[in-house]
């Protein structure tokens, strides 16, 4: 066995202002560990709310988490704009009417895809970490690992806030119509309210540790109380009209970012250290796709530091290598099979990916199809692996001495896709973390916990992990924003979805059912999710996957039934038609010409 791999070695391929007490901060810790860890959302999955003619499209097709959303982005088609333009009006308004899910306060990937060139770009939005944050930022006294709930409402948490400047040099490369425009639609509905929305009420009653922090009491848990309730935010409205009128600059380098850096600061008993300097220096990337085929198909989708499209392509690559289009849809041998693939994918995620920029991540090599073939041949489709442990890619489809994932995340996020009338694509998905991110507010709008997203530990059982803390550094995500496409060059579908690591697994789910069973886009993301991240076997509580809990234990999985509001949402093309789909989970729902 060669020797142990330095990843560098793949370089050639608002609580109240006064502060709170321990007890206080124990009560945080307790709320969040039933609300914000376990994530329990939703139940049996709804009926589809859209007829099939309400989610069909000749030409222009939005589809996002709500439906204010969505006739936000259809109005901007409607008027002369394309799907750049579209895409600025969903997000704002997505910041007003789902606010625990994404915002001005955290990042974003969005995919592009030119009409005429077919060209795929990727415009990563994803926070970086303050100039003094250190790789042990999350451990305690001995090296031990501060418990998720307690960092995800620390100060520490904060990332730089990406969302504003990458949605503003996209706008400015691709868009058509004026940007003050587009934020006209979330500034009037901010200042003007809105009917609660049902999905934000029931998050509200959920999670109990929202009553500890005044500034989220006010404007989410009172309002939410009343007989007839009202979402506004005016404070929200304010800052978006300062946005319309002068640009990401005042977010940046101005008074929005003052607010910013104080309110990060005054987190007590953990202040953070993001200061004027971090915000000032940060800046959008524009990245190459990350594309690789499965069959007929290509499949693209954005590179580190998103694990999404890596570690979707690595697992659909080592399935390709079995019959699935022989099985039964959901069955218990689909689901084994999907489960071990997203094992062996997860394992190197886990040791591998991590900030381009930072650490050499051997993506090619990742993704080689020898390699995965090998990879592949580690899975029996009678029996669980004893341990999914990384590959040495290139070298050896098994590195004996390495660790398992050993990662605790979050869940949150929100996804939308949106189709022109001359053919360009938008494949955005946006986050600030956890639901409600940090739990700090300032000027009406949340602030991430994406830094969370980093390893806790920096190295694991004696390997450097990709993913460790670093000043200026993003963390990996797991955003899987995705477009298929055919022999021809002709996109099949375009999909994405919501839920943190779980993310994943959803989008590999959908593409398994579409493109291996050619079951309708619409029927693949209404079915039952099933996800592995590397422990357990997680399948949707309150459908008919109940039915295979002992079959499957019985293959040696480790088994747990859980509620899982994916957030799946996309469109694909059906002849010259094009139909949207938008889970039922959500209050999502199409919108099209």
């Amino acid at each position: 066995m060669p020797d142990r791999p330095g990843l560098l070695t793949f370089d050639r391929a608002g609580l109240v202002r006064t502060g709170i007490g321990f007890a206080a901060v124990i009560a945080i810790a307790l709320a969040l560990l039933l609300t914000v860890v376990s994530c329990r959302q939703g139940g049996p999955v709804p009926e589809v709310r859209q007829a099939e003619a309400e989610r069909m499209a000749r030409q222009q097709l939005v589809t996002s988490a709500h439906p204010l959303a969505s006739e936000a982005g259809r109005e901007v088609l409607r008027n002369g704009g394309n799907a750049m333009d579209a895409a600025v009006a969903v997000q704002m308004m997505l910041a007003f009417v789902e606010p625990p899910e994404s915002g001005l306060g955290g990042g974003a990937f969005l995919l592009y895809r030119d009409g005429e060139t077919r060209q795929v770009e990727v415009f990563d939005g994803r926070e970086t970490a303050p100039g003094a944050a250190v790789e042990d930022r999350f451990l305690g006294p001995f090296g031990t690992r501060r418990p998720l709930a307690l960092a995800v409402v620390s100060g520490d948490s904060v990332g730089v806030p990406g969302l504003v400047a990458m949605l503003h040099r996209a706008h400015a490369e691709h868009g058509r119509r004026d940007w003050e425009d587009l934020l006209a639609p979330a500034i009037r509905a901010a200042e003007e309210g809105i009917e609660y929305p049902a999905r934000l009420a029931a998050q509200v009653r959920r999670d109990r540790s929202l009553r500890l922090f005044g500034d989220l009491r006010r404007t989410f848990v009172t309002p939410s109380r009343h007989d007839t309730p009202r979402l506004v935010n005016p404070e929200l409205a304010e800052t978006l009209r300062l946005l319309a009128e002068k640009g990401p600059e005042p977010f940046y380098t101005g008074e929005i970012a003052k607010d910013i850096v104080d309110a990060v600061a005054a987190r007590r008993p953990w202040p953070g250290d993001m200061d004027l300097d971090d915000l000032a220096a940060y800046r959008p990337v524009v990245r190459e796709a990350v594309c690789a085929s499965y069959h007929k198909w290509e499949i693209c989708g954005p590179p580190p530091p998103s694990s999404g499209a890596v570690t979707v392509l690595q697992t659909l690559g080592m399935l390709e290598h079995f019959d699935l289009a022989g099985l039964q849809p959901d069955s218990v041998e689909a689901i084994h099979l999907i489960a071990e693939a997203s094992r062996l994918a997860f394992a190197d995620r886990f040791l591998y990916l991590g900030d381009p920029d930072h650490v050499g991540v051997p993506v090619e090599a990742l993704l080689d199809p020898d390699y995965l073939a090998a990879r592949a041949r580690l899975i029996d489709p009678d029996r669980v692996m004893d341990q999914a442990l990384p590959g040495l890619p290139g070298i050896a489809p098994i590195l004996e001495d390495a660790p398992e994932v050993d990662e605790e995340e979050t869940t949150g996020t929100t996804h939308f896709s949106i189709l022109d009338s001359t053919g360009n694509m938008v494949s955005m998905t946006s986050s600030i973390e956890a639901p409600f991110g940090s739990r700090i507010m300032t000027r009406g709008f949340l602030l991430n916990n994406q830094l969370t997203d980093f390893s806790f530990r920096p190295r694991h059982e004696g390997f450097d992990l990709a993913n460790r803390v670093g000043p200026g550094k993003r963390p990996r995500s797991s955003m899987s924003p995705t477009i298929v496409t055919g022999p021809d060059g002709s996109v099949r579908l375009v999909i994405g979805s919501r839920g943190g690591a779980r993310i994943i697994g959803h989008v590999i789910r959908v593409l398994v059912a579409t493109l291996d069973w050619e079951i309708p886009l619409q029927e693949a993301v209404a079915r039952p999710n099933h996800v592995h991240r590397g422990e357990y076997l997680e399948l949707e509580r309150g459908t008919g996957l109940a039915d295979h809990r002992r079959a499957l234990r019985s293959m040696g999985h480790k088994v747990r039934m859980r509620e899982m509001a994916s957030g799946l949402n996309g469109f694909e093309s059906r002849g010259t038609v094009w139909h949207g789909s938008a889970d039922p989970r959500l209050d999502a729902e199409v919108r099209t010409d």
